[in-house]
């Protein structure tokens, strides 16, 4: 039996790939620096407009080191398991308690009022516009979310597996000449017998590629679905 993934553990195992374990502390900062010396600049260039509703305000001193993620480390997670990071207000899932309580937590330990919520899910938990593990975020600002809390169950170890195929362009390709050498070599004998040759195999072969390509056509594109790639952001049900 596979044991389920952990979706949050996959977050900070991509981020210790770019940050090591000894220097999280000063990347922490190095963050911190990074959303300050952003604002600054938004501030000066809009003279005195106020802080973007997407942008909150945390304490330094307050921060849990392992909820502090990248957008480029989200996407990577949500691309490689097919899941949506979209507003919370079109997440249709129920929230527990619990929700609540660490909100309320985080916003009197940094004496802030958290805004422009966003949420790691699959699909179906979110109300989709037509054209089984939450994890709900808070903006920092300058590509930066808090996490705030994880419920539900663990993602299925094969999920990434399952939707391998669509995660992009380049891994439908290698799909479906996998899917065709396949077909090739299983029915090889049945067609040819022993009077096969390279270029039968490579018509065959052929044959199998625009079979599997039309079949894609048929069943995929009319379903409108779209890459994990391009959907991880969309707000939208079907390719739009």
């Amino acid at each position: 039996m596979l044991p389920a993934i952990d979706l949050h553990k996959k977050l900070i195992k991509e981020r210790k790939k770019a940050v090591k374990s000894e220097d999280i502390i000063g990347w922490v900062y190095s963050v911190f620096d990074e959303i300050d010396v952003t604002n600054s600049s938004i501030l000066e260039r809009l003279s005195a407009s106020p802080i973007s509703r997407d942008v909150n305000n945390f304490t330094i001193d307050e921060v849990d080191t392992n909820a502090i993620f990248h957008i480029s480390q989200i996407e990577k997670i949500c691309v490689n398991y097919r899941l949506r990071f979209l507003d919370t207000k079109y997440f249709k899932g129920s929230y527990p308690d619990k929700v609540m309580e660490k909100i309320k937590d985080i916003e009197k330990k940094h004496e802030t009022v958290l805004d422009g919520f966003k949420i790691i899910a699959p699909s179906k938990l979110f109300r989709l516009d037509k054209a089984d593990d939450p994890l709900l975020f808070a903006p920092m600002g300058n590509g930066y979310y808090y996490l705030i809390h994880k419920w539900g169950t663990d993602i299925h170890p094969l999920r990434k597996i399952k939707y391998w195929s669509i995660k992009n362009v380049e891994n439908l390709g290698v799909s479906i000449f996998a899917i065709s050498f396949l077909f090739t070599i299983l029915t090889k004998d049945i067609i040819y017998d022993d009077t096969a040759h390279a270029g039968h195999l490579f018509m065959l072969f052929l044959f199998y590629v625009k079979g599997v390509v039309g079949m894609l056509f048929l069943f995929g594109a009319s379903s409108g679905k779209n890459f994990s790639q391009y959907c991880w952001l969309s707000r939208y049900d079907k390719i739009s």
